[in-house]
């Protein structure tokens, strides 16, 4: 039964099998992949059903590879247009005909194709005048003398006139004792032309100078026809050679860029063309002088004509330049109008291509290209000479566009790399040069290639212009050697830019003068708060602590002027650049030009996280009390056993501990909380940014538009757009926040400072906080009511009557309301705040400085705690004659200044303060400085990633850490200092 069963399974499987469909053949209309270079010998490749077919009998590969040909010997026989039959040539008869279709004997050798060979100057003839096949085929000689003067033509089968090279030197086809270069024939006496010539191509960045086949054989002919037959196509090809070894100079007069430099000398006489002194007649006009340092007078004498404008009825923001393009051999080949893909080698839609002509619009195109790419595109390399189209209506104008070669040498050294006073200017480019690097054969593949892997344009804008004049632009190319081993996996990456760039020297002494101005007035700001702090802590010496507070002080400050310079910097480029019709003002360039600027948001950064930490340190170090002003409303009875008997006493009753824990508590929470919605913050700029669209403002062109096309290309960012527009939002939306919380949220919804001044008036407690040693703050919580240890109904009866205004008032004086006070206390009270809590402190020391008779820690903070808060409850109730206050009111000055003028010597002075300052103490109370450094956390992450996003959610992340941090180590500061336990701060 088993083997039923397994032979049915078989049997099924394979019954699948056969019906299931071939992976390969499951698309209906696929076909194979097959290229020409697929094909064999005896194969050609069908362009009609794109595959290879086989050639018939005796037949082969044609040389294009699309057809077949006879084999040699064999001749066509028979054709039809489609095929063709092959035939073998009788042995009489062994050579074919120049057309195929016949048998012929020659009069001398064969070919490698099986034809018949002429010697030299002879052409065949294989036919007679009617047409009519000869027997045998002739060899012809051409007459190179007088009258004939002819020779054979490319084709070797007809006599034509030979070239006026040899005619003017030899009168007649033949060169004989002559000069033979580049077929042509020259003299050889009167040719200052040296004829030991240089065809060394030097490619530096390889180290490798390589003998150039092309410069072999076109050099000297090129330079000879150029100077003796003034021959214009042979001067364009001996400058396109000096352009391809990148117009360097040296000792050697006998390269490609020496003959020139040669040839210009010697045609002197014959003056300049166009009213260009460097233009010589008849050449092509290489250099900007004889010798460098004609850059400065060059580039920064006059300012093209037409002005830009970025907005109004003038508006122009087209850059027009167009070239004259030159074939290797010098012949030109036509006018051509920048803006597509003439100058950029990275491919791109046309529209995104001619926005690196937009005035404004900083360019930038960066792609990695195949080697063999190149090879396929570029047999040939074409050169250009470059024009700013100045025409107006019907005058046509061009101005020159002066080149800066980066690879140019000058006596060994690249000079363009340096000081603009020592860079040697030129003109004519090129793109891919794929020609000078063959070796052995023009036909051969390149052992070097060379390369514009950088091209920038770049424009300078006239200082002080008011109509947008700009200087004339500069085109700036840097080229890259390939060595080629492996032409389809070799790379190369290049880059096309056009950037806009302004002096910025002035601006840069304005930053200077105000930052100096307002680091003056911040040392001064510093040294004020540094005297304050010497008063609030009572010491009146100076040493290394009072240096380092000032220091302090001064890094807080001067980040404050830091960021408002970066900001009021970022906010200038950004409404001027963006908002300017004619151009005055152009953004600085990423490099040098932002440096500086980011070095000013580093500092501000560094230094606001200083204050930041400063802060931190001191609001979780602050000295706190609770005062609880309830006092026992009756006695219980208290049951006492010994010796045996029970005997009852009357106690006063416990005052409720749960008070002083509530107040705890809420003082707890309050620690972190701030006048704007940290979350809300974040997301409203990131909306702004991402959503609505703000980040476009940041981009670098003239274009204020929220929403890009995605079709269109986008600039890069400017870093000084892009912080002062994300400094300025989050500044923005967080003075909103204050204002609309100060405003209405915390008078009609929830403001919690101000509940828990409330809270300690209905919980009867009071509380001072010492941020310094004599210096800190005291809320007054004494309830109008003499008792908060109630229940609910007297509670209600109790807030009640105070509604009605049937019981006194809440402040600290008689038939006053102000309950927080600013407090400067003596120095004996501190002492004796810092003796009662001594016991606590040598408990938390060394175990040897511990007093073991003190008793149990529970017992010695109890004790602590009653006895603080009896001795601060008889301070503010003035029952110590020697530790008295005085309440008064700050002066002007005071308040403007943050420090107090009277020092409190014999009596404290407690401050009315109905600004509820407590605050300091709290994030609350800071929120300028936690406003600031969120701002610059947000800004230096985004300025280093280019990511809002990235920026929001470090900023978020860094919020909730130091928020934890405040929370536990501040929590843990309220315990220690107030003696509530800690397990009951929730």
């Amino acid at each position: 039964m088993a083997t039923e069963t397994r032979l049915l399974d078989i049997f099924t499987v394979g019954i699948f099998l056969l019906i299931q469909p071939d992976p390969f053949h499951s698309q209906q209309f696929a076909i194979s992949f097959q290229r020409p270079s697929d094909c064999g010998v005896e194969y050609f490749f069908d362009i009609s059903s794109l595959s290879c077919m086989k050639c018939g009998p005796n037949q082969r590969r044609s040389a294009t590879g699309f057809s077949c040909d006879c084999v040699i010997g064999f001749r066509v026989l028979a054709t039809n247009g489609a095929s063709f039959t092959c035939q073998q040539c009788p042995p009489q008869k062994p050579a074919v005909t120049e057309d195929g279709y016949g048998c012929i004997r020659c009069p001398g050798s064969l070919t490698e194709q099986g034809t018949c060979q002429c010697p030299s100057g002879s052409i065949l003839v294989e036919r007679d005048l009617q047409g009519n096949p000869w027997e045998q085929a002739r060899c012809e000689v051409c007459n190179g003398t007088e009258p004939a003067l002819s020779a054979p033509n490319s084709s070797g089968n007809r006599c034509e006139r030979c070239q006026a090279s040899f005619i003017n030197t030899s009168q007649s086809c033949l060169c004989g004792s002559n000069i033979l270069a580049g077929g042509l024939c020259f003299p050889p006496n009167n040719l200052p032309v040296p004829t030991a010539i240089s065809t060394n191509v030097d490619y530096a960045d390889l180290s490798l100078p390589l003998p150039s086949t092309w410069f072999y054989k076109n050099l000297y002919s090129s330079a000879a026809a150029c100077l003796v037959y003034t021959n214009l196509t042979a001067c364009q090809a001996l400058g396109n050679m000096c352009v391809m070894n990148m117009h360097s100079f040296s000792s050697v007069a006998n390269d490609a860029c020496g003959l020139y430099n040669t040839i210009y000398r010697a045609t002197a006489a014959l003056g300049s063309t166009q009213d260009i002194s460097y233009w010589r007649v008849n050449l092509p006009w290489l250099y900007y002088g004889e010798q460098p340092g004609m850059a400065n007078r060059v580039l920064r004498t006059d300012p093209l004509p037409t002005g830009f404008s970025f907005k109004g009825l003038n508006k122009n923001t087209d850059v027009k330049l167009v070239v004259a393009v030159y074939s290797a051999i010098g012949e030109f080949i036509q006018w051509e109008t920048v803006g597509g893909n003439n100058l950029q080698l990275c491919p791109d839609t046309p529209s995104r291509q001619k926005a690196a002509y937009v005035f404004g619009t900083t360019y930038q195109e960066t792609c990695v290209l195949s080697v063999a790419d190149l090879l396929r595109v570029y047999p040939e390399p074409l050169f250009y000479d470059l024009f700013v189209d100045l025409s107006l209506g019907k005058e046509k104008r061009l101005l020159p566009l002066p080149t800066r070669n980066l690879n140019q040498q000058y006596n060994g050294k690249f000079i363009n790399q340096g000081n603009m006073n020592d860079w040697y200017l030129s003109r004519r480019v090129l793109l891919v040069d794929t020609l000078s690097g063959r070796q052995n054969s023009l036909s051969a593949l390149p052992k070097i290639m060379r390369v514009a892997s950088s091209i920038r344009i770049g424009f300078q804008l006239v200082p002080g212009t008011q109509k947008g004049q700009v200087f004339p632009p500069l085109l700036s190319v840097a080229y890259s050697d390939i060595l080629i081993t492996d032409p389809n996996t070799q790379t190369v990456s290049v880059s096309f830019a056009v950037d806009y760039e302004m002096d910025h020297t002035e601006a840069r002494i304005k930053t200077d003068i105000a930052l100096g101005v307002l680091g003056g007035v911040s040392v001064l700001y510093s040294l004020v708060k540094t005297a304050s702090w010497k008063r609030r802590i009572g010491s009146p010496l100076i040493g290394m602590e009072t240096v380092l507070k000032f220091l302090l002080f001064y890094a807080g400050d001067l980040a404050n002027v830091f960021f408002v310079i970066t900001v009021g910097t970022g906010l200038y480029w950004l409404i001027f650049f963006k908002a300017q019709h004619f151009v005055s003002v152009l953004l600085p360039l990423p490099g040098q030009q932002e440096e500086r600027f980011k070095t000013y948001v580093g500092c501000a950064f560094g230094l606001k996280t200083v204050q930041f930490l400063h802060k931190l340190i001191q609001q979780t170090s602050v000295d706190i009390f609770f005062i609880d002003w309830e006092r026992p409303r009756g006695k219980a009875n208290k049951v006492v056993h010994g010796n045996g008997d029970s005997e009852s006493q009357r106690d006063p009753s416990p005052v409720s501990i749960w008070r002083t824990y509530f107040v705890a508590n809420e003082w707890n929470e309050i620690q972190t909380i701030r006048k704007i919605s940290p979350t809300f913050q974040i997301m409203a700029v990131l909306f702004l940014l991402e959503v609505v669209g703000f980040s476009s403002l940041a981009l670098q062109d003239p274009w204020s538009d929220l929403q890009r096309s995605p079709q269109s290309y986008s600039p890069p960012y400017s870093l000084v757009l892009r912080y002062g527009l994300a400094a300025s939002l989050w500044i923005c939306i967080g003075l909103l926040q204050m204002v609309f919380f100060t405003v209405f949220y915390e008078r009609f919804v929830e403001d919690k400072i101000r509940q828990f001044v409330d809270l300690c008036s209905i919980s009867n407690m009071s509380v001072l906080i010492l941020s310094h040693r004599c210096f800190g703050y005291y809320i007054h919580g004494r309830s109008v009511h003499g008792h908060a240890d109630t229940n609910m109904e007297e509670m209600n009866l109790n807030l009640k009557r105070e509604a009605e205004s049937l019981c006194g008032q809440r402040g600290l004086i008689p038939n006053t309301d102000t309950q927080t006070f600013q407090i400067s206390i003596t120095s004996q009270l501190r002492q004796q705040y810092d003796r009662i809590l001594e016991p606590l402190s040598r408990r938390s020391g060394p175990s040897r400085l511990v007093d073991a008779a003190s008793g149990h820690p529970f017992d010695q903070s109890t004790r602590a705690y009653n006895t603080m808060n009896r001795f601060l409850g008889s301070i503010i109730d003035h029952a110590h004659r020697d530790m008295e206050y005085v309440v008064r009111d700050k002066l002007f000055f005071e308040r403007v200044m943050g420090m107090e003028f009277m020092e409190p010597m014999d009596k404290s002075i407690f401050y009315n303060d109905d600004s509820h300052s407590f605050s300091d103490v709290l994030f609350y109370g800071n929120e300028a400085t936690l406003l600031i450094f969120d701002t610059l956390f947000f800004c230096v992450v985004d300025l280093g990633a280019q990511s809002f996003i990235l920026a929001a959610i470090l900023t978020y992340a860094q919020q909730l850490i130091f928020r934890l941090i405040r929370n536990t180590i501040g929590q843990k500061n309220l315990a220690n200092k107030t003696l509530v336990d800690q397990r009951f701060l929730i």
